[in-house]
């Protein structure tokens, strides 16, 4: 299978699930997204090294970092490896360079210690296919890649139902979140047609 190429578009508080975020990761040369639900623990350990600030002490992620250069071996990619009922699995390439060995990890985690050893972060055109979302804009260059949080819009106890909308009424409102630049709302809807199909 082919590997595609992705890039980290943006990562912003969830609008509607308190304590989560939305990372958006999009296809190289394409016009898919491909929205990730993920931790805010999570999120603070790739908005740290997104923005290149140095923490006290070593968080996690830099720990694997540092215990992976004791022992000689390195990171070599990343790969969002798979999808089963709406959830993302992931694999960390690491090589000692004689062999190269698949170790599995969260997307987020996995991409967290990607950008510490500065590889490349893949995934397969099935998963793109699936859950990746058509973006017809280009973002706007100034705008900072890791956005402030936003108030919610929708109150985080009571998610939305989107299982009690028409089909026609969803595919509507995933344009219009599109629209907004709503990826985390706009992927749960993606994930109910999904469902439906």
């Amino acid at each position: 299978m082919n590997k595609i190429k992705l890039e980290i578009l943006g990562l912003s508080s969830s609008q509607s699930q308190s304590g989560s975020f939305a990372l958006v990761l999009g296809e190289e040369y394409g016009n898919r997204r491909l929205p990730i639900i993920i931790g805010m623990f999570e999120a603070q350990a790739i908005a740290i090294e997104i923005e290149k600030i140095v923490p006290n002490r070593p968080m996690t992620h830099d720990l694997f970092k540092s215990f992976a250069q004791s022992f000689r071996f390195a990171v070599t990619e990343i790969v969002i490896s798979d999808l089963k009922e709406g959830v993302f699995y992931a694999k960390i390439i690491c090589s000692d360079g004689i062999r190269n060995t698949e170790i599995d990890a969260r997307p987020s985690d996995a991409i967290a210690i990607g950008l510490r050893f500065n590889v490349p972060i893949y995934t397969f055109e099935a998963i793109l296919s699936e859950a990746g979302i058509v973006f017809t804009d280009s973002p706007d260059e100034d705008e900072p890649l890791v956005k402030k949080e936003e108030p919610a819009r929708v109150n985080p106890t009571s998610p939305e139902k989107f299982k009690d909308y028409p089909f026609e009424q969803l595919k509507q409102m995933l344009e219009e979140a599109l629209e907004k630049e709503d990826y985390e709302r706009a992927a749960r809807i993606r994930d109910e047609l999904n469902k439906r199909n």
